[in-house]
């Protein structure tokens, strides 16, 4: 593996982290959803801080990035870690870089106490799906995601008003 330095992102790294969500989205067929902005993901990381991301970097390049945030399983009794975002920029794929930011994760996630590490995947990104099940993660095929947003999320939050 070429030599990578993984560091938490800082408050000047808000442009590189949107430029890489931005990346991603191309690659993800889906840059029309991308709203963030640098002023919203400022606020998020660094102000509420409900969010972490790690920056890769190789010879003093950013190289990709991981956005992730603690969430809870009822049935361990404690937090996990869910990885939002992994990306690495084209050029710099196949080099180790994606298993490096996957062992810091599970790392992360050991040093903190947590019971698992876990993320979504396309169900057509058949490279990340095969890097995935090289590393020994399993597919969770039982469970099917749903999702409660813009216009359809404040309708349900006006019944709790009624």
């Amino acid at each position: 593996m070429d030599s990578l330095h993984l560091r938490f992102a800082v408050p000047h790294d808000v442009p590189r982290i949107l430029g890489f969500i931005h990346e991603l989205a191309e690659y993800e067929h889906m840059e029309s959803e991308v709203v963030a902005t640098e002023e919203l993901l400022h606020e998020w990381l660094f102000v509420k801080q409900r969010a972490e991301v790690l920056i890769g970097e190789s010879e003093g390049t950013a190289v990709g990035f991981a956005l992730f945030f603690h969430n809870f399983s009822t049935f361990l009794g404690r937090a996990g870690i869910y990885l939002e975002d992994l990306y690495v920029k084209p050029e710099f794929r196949g080099r180790g870089f994606g298993k490096a930011f996957l062992a810091r994760l599970a790392a992360i996630a050991m040093e903190r106490g947590c019971g698992r590490l876990e993320w979504w995947c396309l169900d057509w990104n058949r490279p990340s799906i095969d890097f995935y099940l090289s590393l020994g993660a399993v597919p969770m095929s039982d469970w099917t995601v749903y999702r409660v947003c813009g216009s359809t999320l404040a309708e349900l939050a006006e019944m709790d008003r009624q």
